[in-house]
C-alpha cells in the first residue's frame, strides 16, 4: 500500500506541472482566482462525496483552526509562491528547490515532534538533491545572481516551508486520528475561500476564464492534482512519515522530463542521465529494506 500510494503521489502530481502551464497558458488568470478556482473544485467535490458515503466526521473547533492554518500552509500561500517564482526562475530550479521538502520535513518533524531522523535520510537526500542538480544543471549555470534571481528563489524557499507546515499539521490531525479526507476537504476548502478574499482585496475578478483548456486543466488539477494526489500523499504521511513521504517530491521532475522527452523533444544529456542515476539510488537507500546478513553457524 505505501509503495500504491507513493507511486501514485510521485505520477499525479509529476503532471500537475504540465497542467498548470496549460491552465495559465489558456487565459491570463491572476495567481490568487486560479488558486481559488482549483481548491474550490477540488473541496466541494470531496465534501460532496464524503457526506453521500457518510465518512465525513465531525471537527471541533481547534480542528477546524488547524484546517485553516493547513489550507494557508499547503492550499493557498504556498501556490501563490511558486506561481509568483515561475515568472522569474526556471521550472527546473523551482523543483531543486522544492524538493528541500525532505531536509525541511526532517527538521520540522524533529522540532515539532521529535522525531529523530532516520539514518538512511542524510545519504538518500543527498543523493536525490544531487541528482536533481544534476538534471538541471544547464538551468542552474545559466541563471544569474540578480535581484529577480533571489526573489524567485526566496519566493519558492518559502513556498516549500509552507507546504512542510502543511505535512506537521496533517501529522497533528492523524495524531489525533482526524479523518484525513475530512481534514483535507476542509482545508482545501479554508484556503479556496482565503485566495477568493485576496483576489477581491487586489481588485481580481472571480470569473472563471470559458474556454475548453483552461477548464480541463483546473479540473485536472482539482480532481486528481488536489483530491486524489493530496489524499494519497497525506495518507502516505500518516503512514510512513512526513520526512520519507516528502521523498516523493525529487521524483517529481523525472515524471515532468518523460512527459517533455514525449511531447516536446526533451534531449537527453550526460548530466541528465547522471542525475536519474542518482535519484534512483536515493530511493533505492531510503526505500530498500536490505535483508540482515546471516550469521555464520560454526559447527
Amino acid at each position: 500500500m505505501n509503495l500504491m500510494l507513493y507511486l501514485a503521489v510521485v505520477v499525479i502530481w509529476g503532471t500537475t506541472w504540465i497542467a498548470i502551464f496549460l491552465q495559465q497558458e489558456a487565459a491570463n488568470t491572476p495567481v490568487f482566482v486560479a488558486v481559488f478556482w482549483r481548491f474550490l473544485l477540488a473541496s466541494l467535490v470531496m465534501l460532496v462525496m464524503l457526506k453521500l458515503i457518510r465518512r465525513l466526521k465531525k471537527l471541533d473547533a481547534q480542528d477546524h483552526l488547524f484546517c485553516l492554518l493547513q489550507g494557508c500552509c499547503v492550499f493557498g500561500f504556498n501556490f501563490v509562491c511558486f506561481y509568483h517564482a515561475a515568472a522569474w526562475i526556471s521550472s527546473g530550479l523551482e523543483s531543486v528547490i522544492f524538493s528541500m521538502a525532505v531536509l525541511y520535513n526532517a527538521l520540522n518533524s524533529w522540532i515539532f515532534f521529535r522525531q529523530r531522523p532516520s539514518f538512511r535520510l542524510l545519504p538518500a537526500a543527498i543523493l536525490g538533491l544531487g541528482g536533481i542538480v544534476a538534471l538541471f544543471w544547464g538551468d542552474i549555470r545559466a541563471a544569474h545572481p540578480a535581484p529577480q534571481l533571489l526573489w524567485g528563489v526566496g519566493l519558492s524557499a518559502l513556498g516549500t516551508l509552507g507546504f512542510s507546515f502543511g505535512n506537521m499539521i496533517s501529522t497533528r490531525h492523524q495524531r489525533r486520528q482526524r479523518d484525513v479526507l475530512t481534514t483535507n476537504s476542509y482545508a482545501m476548502l479554508y484556503g479556496a475561500l482565503i485566495m477568493a478574499v485576496l483576489a477581491v482585496l487586489n481588485g481580481d475578478s472571480l470569473a472563471p476564464a470559458f474556454n475548453l483548456q483552461w477548464l480541463g486543466a483546473m479540473s485536472y488539477l482539482a480532481i486528481f492534482g488536489s483530491v486524489l494526489g493530496f489524499g494519497a500523499y497525506f495518507t502516505l504521511v500518516g503512514r510512513i512519515g512526513a520526512s520519507q513521504a516528502a521523498y516523493s517530491t525529487l521524483l517529481f521532475p523525472l515524471v515532468a522530463l518523460t512527459l517533455s522527452t514525449l511531447y516536446e523533444g526533451y534531449q537527453w544529456h550526460n548530466n541528465a542521465i547522471v542525475g536519474l542515476v542518482m535519484i534512483l539510488a536515493g530511493n533505492m537507500v531510503m526505500f530498500v529494506r536490505w535483508p540482515a546478513a546471516k550469521r555464520l553457524r560454526l559447527a
